[in-house]
């Protein structure tokens, strides 16, 4: 291409479980426990590192999902999931989802740290806050806060953990006086091995990318288009050049749901029976959950109405501003309708963006979006797990390193480490490999 970017993409994988699409349990290749069974998550973190991937990452949800919508409605803690994979492993980043909602700051700055120390370095922390009245139910509430509040204290949360993470290093008095949080007093602890554990959020609402541009190392974004995602990485960037820090101490990484065959026809031809062996009312259910409008209840055949596509978030909405601003977007540049829209998720992606095609076409596509300024790299999420890790590291990373796009080898071995590798001019002896 013309243009060249210095440094190199970012990669981490989303593991969700099985994989994105809800008949990924199917697969010949697993069995119906195999997420209880360390052995299937050691596998996952073995192929991950031996793709040289940045990160893993795993979500969590204080709740049971609904099967409707959630294609992983089980979930199980991250923490004690990456601190069993640590130990089978030496250079993948291991990143945990948790909540600001229901979390304790000082409690999860102590779990995090503890997985720095058994990891050597390689923990982060994935900043979400909780939506959901199952999950505030399970804390004896009758619903959700509302989301200001949430926010609110989230970037408080923030804000105390990384202050806990330097007393750590420092031995400093922490003296901390919130409006949701107050604490005045030592935080003994060992100093990550990193300096502190990488902090990332997700999302893309206002409060979300204030949060981001303060406090994170990276955000897991939501992002459909290249022109949506330049306009959400220029707002990040400058935002964190306006609270003092530089623009490239946060890191833009989009999700990305794949399906890879070695044809586009033959991924396509995988995607459609994946999805046609999935719950026959799952996608509706989804966008109904995504965008806050009941989809059943919409004409199939007709384009959706502009009261759905230009309307006001409604109060009671508990979904991903983030996701619902992008699917939204989507729907407005291209005006397909519904039953089109539904179809075209499984080739275009939902909240995150969708690709189906060859490894090489892959290729293509994060290469444009990086040297585009639309993201630093992206957070993988494969249709099936294991088969995508295994194409992920024979084909696509292959294919990166022949262009430039990715390096040959790890070069530290903490996470912290493998993301300033990735930036040009950058003292790259932090935390060396060896």
């Amino acid at each position: 291409m013309g243009n060249r970017r210095e440094g190199h993409v970012l990669l981490g994988v989303n593991v969700l479980v099985y994989g994105y699409i809800p008949s990924a349990w199917r697969s010949p290749r697993l069995d119906s426990r195999d997420f209880v069974e360390p052995a299937y998550w050691e596998r996952i973190g073995r192929l991950a590192e031996r793709a040289t991937l940045d990160a893993v990452f795993l979500a969590d949800a204080l709740s049971l999902g609904d099967p409707a919508y959630d294609a992983n409605p089980i979930r199980l803690d991250p923490t004690v999931l990456w601190a069993h994979v640590a130990r089978a492993t030496e250079r993948i980043g291991l990143l945990a989802t948790a909540s600001t909602t229901f979390n304790d700051p000082v409690e999860l700055a102590s779990r995090i740290l503890t997985l720095d120390h058994i990891s050597g370095g390689r923990a982060g922390w994935n900043l979400v806050t909780t939506r959901d009245n199952r999950s505030a139910a399970n804390f004896g509430l009758s619903g959700i806060v509302a989301r200001t509040e949430r926010y609110e204290r989230a970037a408080e949360f923030a804000d105390l953990t990384r202050k806990l993470w330097t007393a750590a290093e420092t031995g400093e008095t922490v003296r901390f006086h919130g409006s949701h949080f107050d604490y005045e007093g030592d935080f003994r602890a060992p100093a990550s091995p990193q300096g502190r554990p990488v902090l990332f959020q997700a999302g893309g609402s206002p409060a979300g990318r204030d949060i981001a541009a303060r406090y994170a190392d990276g955000v897991f974004a939501a992002e459909i288009t290249p022109e949506t995602a330049r306009e959400h990485y220029g707002l990040v960037k400058s935002a964190a050049a306006g609270y003092g820090r530089r623009p490239g101490d946060v890191k833009i990484l989009p999700g990305l749901l794949l399906t890879l065959g070695s044809t586009e026809e033959e991924a396509r031809r995988r995607v459609d029976e994946l999805y046609d062996t999935s719950p026959s009312a799952y996608s509706a259910a989804w966008l109904t959950h995504a965008i806050g409008v009941d989809v059943s209840k919409l004409e199939l055949d007709e384009p959706f109405p502009d009261e759905v596509l230009n309307g006001p978030i409604d109060e009671t909405f508990q979904g991903s501003i983030g996701f619902r601003e992008s699917i939204l977007e989507q729907i407005r540049q291209t005006r397909p309708t519904v039953r089109e829209y539904l179809r075209r998720t499984r080739y275009s992606g939902s909240g995150h963006g969708g690709f189906v095609g060859t490894p090489e076409q892959l290729v293509d596509r994060i290469e444009q979006w990086y040297l585009a300024g639309a993201c630093d790299g992206f957070n993988l999420q494969p249709d099936i797990l294991v088969d995508g890790l295994e194409v992920i590291a024979d084909e696509v990373i292959p294919l990166l390193r022949a262009r430039g796009l990715y390096r040959h080898e790890y070069e530290t071995s903490t996470l912290r480490g493998h993301f300033r590798a990735a930036e040009p001019n950058v003292e790259k002896t932090l935390h060396p490999v060896g």
